[in-house]
């Protein structure tokens, strides 16, 4: 049997709309996790008076896992469907979430935004902010699980009600809402989510996974770019050595390959490459992988490098121009603002040199050269100089690194694309 394309897929939404729980739902009414597995976290639950969290406590166990390097999978959890092998992104919650979500939204080729259904949680301003976010970042296959329908009790006119204001939100930040699916779902209970739920006979549409299979389409693969791997992490494995992990943007990566890591500029070859720990003789584009380096020793390597073929390295930027909308900002940008730049898996400060010119975000035509400030609301071309090293690409180049997030006092305040660089020279 053919091997099912695949695909990343993240959740997004408030941290109160169950998102953990719906992803753990998916992963055990598919197979992906066993029944015993359940059985602990259900104990578990309700040893700890939390009945309703075992399903999320599969994905904090798995976080443990993580935290003590058992696992090189990250937050990655594989399972199938009928059509598709979907890997999960679970972008951890809380304030720390944004920065997550932009690594998460980085990889991902489509979205489930989670809303809930519950009395007073429903659309919040961290719901609004992810909505701006995915789509700033370039994610346009996008799904709407209405969660906790048990707890609206299963009310179709609460149902109806929501999805007007996430429709209205979603078209003010572009979205086309169409064709988009919006399914009521409860992850605690199992409706809708594998199996069709007995509990909503008013609705007539697909469960969360064939609305999946039905609306997404795996991504294309440019393996004819150059090697891009934004690193997540890098492990030293007693009696391994070095296993840098991370999603291949662009290219393929094979074993024996001669790599250097940049900014840091760390040389090694590829001794193995992992893959939900099963050895594999080369990567593509989408696959999430650890990889064994020879030459490269501990601290050579960390988050935030970028991995490429020796021949055609990752571009560091001594400066770069960037077209930016100003998503949130209490006040005003000018030049000489210096926040923090996320772009794949790195976050730099890089400050503002120059406004080149403020343009309309619908037409790209330019509306005031070199004004003063620019504001919430506001799309510009501006050149940023990096205070430190950071590989950032041209978006007509290599799009996977030319897209980024800016944050500041706790938020995102602005997201843009590297429309041209400046390569640093040694």
């Amino acid at each position: 049997m053919a091997e099912s394309p695949k695909i990343n897929i993240m959740t997004a939404g408030h941290v109160d709309a169950g998102k953990s729980t719906l992803i753990g739902r998916l992963l055990f009414d598919s197979g992906a996790v066993r029944e015993d597995q359940m059985r602990k976290m259900r104990e578990l639950a309700k040893e700890l008076k939390k009945e309703t969290f075992e399903f999320a406590f599969l994905m904090d166990k798995l976080k443990e896992e993580r935290e003590r390097g058992v696992t090189i999978d990250i937050m990655h959890t594989p399972f199938q469907s009928k059509k598709y092998y979907y890997t999960v992104i679970d972008a951890p919650g809380h304030r720390d979430f944004v920065k997550n979500m932009i690594t998460g939204a980085s990889q991902a080729d489509a979205a489930i935004l989670v809303v809930s259904a519950k009395d007073g949680e429903g659309i919040q301003d961290q719901t609004k902010e992810h909505t701006f976010l995915l789509k700033v970042l370039g994610i346009s296959q996008l799904i709407v699980a209405v969660n906790k329908m048990d707890a609206a009790k299963y009310d179709e006119g609460k149902f109806n009600s929501l999805i007007a204001d996430i429709k209205k939100l979603l078209q003010s930040v572009g979205y086309k809402v169409d064709n988009m699916h919006f399914v009521p779902v409860s992850a605690f209970a199992g409706d809708n989510v594998f199996n069709k739920s007995s509990n909503m006979p008013w609705y007539k549409g697909p469960t969360l996974v064939d609305a999946m299979d039905g609306s997404i389409s795996p991504p294309e693969q440019p393996t004819d770019k150059p090697l891009r791997i934004p690193i997540q992490d890098a492990y030293t494995i007693t009696g391994v050595g070095t296993v840098p992990v991370g999603r291949v943007d662009t290219g393929i990566l094979k074993v024996g390959d001669k790599l250097v890591f940049m900014p840091s500029g760390a040389l090694g070859e590829v001794k193995t490459i992992e893959m939900f720990h099963k050895q594999q003789p080369e990567a593509r584009p989408g696959d999430n992988i650890g990889f064994n380096v020879r030459g490269i020793g501990k601290g050579d390597v960390k988050r935030g490098d970028v991995a490429g073929h020796t021949s055609n390295p990752p571009t560091v930027a001594k400066e770069f121009t960037a077209q930016i909308i100003v998503l949130n900002h209490p006040t005003v940008v000018t030049v000489g603002y210096t926040p923090v730049f996320h772009c794949g898996t790195a976050s730099v400060a890089c400050k503002v040199e120059e406004i080149i010119a403020k343009i309309d975000p619908k037409t790209g035509a330019v509306v005031q050269e070199h004004p003063d400030f620019i504001k919430t609301g506001d799309a510009a071309r501006i050149r940023v100089v990096p205070t430190k090293p950071i590989v950032v690409e041209k978006q007509s180049d290599i799009p996977q690194l030319a897209r980024f997030a800016i944050r500041d006092m706790g938020q995102t305040v602005a997201a843009g694309i590297v429309l041209d660089v400046v390569k640093a020279t040694k």
